[in-house]
């Protein structure tokens, strides 16, 4: 994930817009609130399971970040599970993530 997007993401945690920890987000997946989950790429195999499932069967998007990169850039160290409940922030981090970049 590009330095953009990073900065975006800790925005987003700043402004209360996300949601952490593999059960708190599969449950804003599930009743609706996630515009956008996110995964480190250092997360385990159930929990990246649960939290894909939910994306693919909720038709959530998912972007997987570098090893150790969320926990980061929403400064809570080791978080492996990130939700966007806001839909306006959750657009822009997409398009910051695309290879175009804007």
């Amino acid at each position: 994930m590009n330095q953009r997007a990073l900065g975006m993401l800790g925005l987003c945690a700043r402004a209360g817009k996300v949601v952490t920890g593999e059960k708190a987000v599969v449950q804003a997946i599930r009743n609706g609130t996630c515009c956008l989950a996110l995964l480190d790429g250092g997360v385990a195999g159930n929990g990246e399971k649960a939290v894909s499932q939910a994306c693919t069967t909720h038709e959530v998007p998912l972007l997987r970040t570098e090893p150790g990169e969320l926990g980061s850039a929403i400064g809570k160290p080791n978080r492996m599970a990130a939700a966007i409940t806001d839909p306006g922030m959750a657009k822009r981090l997409q398009q910051l993530c695309e290879p175009t970049g804007e």
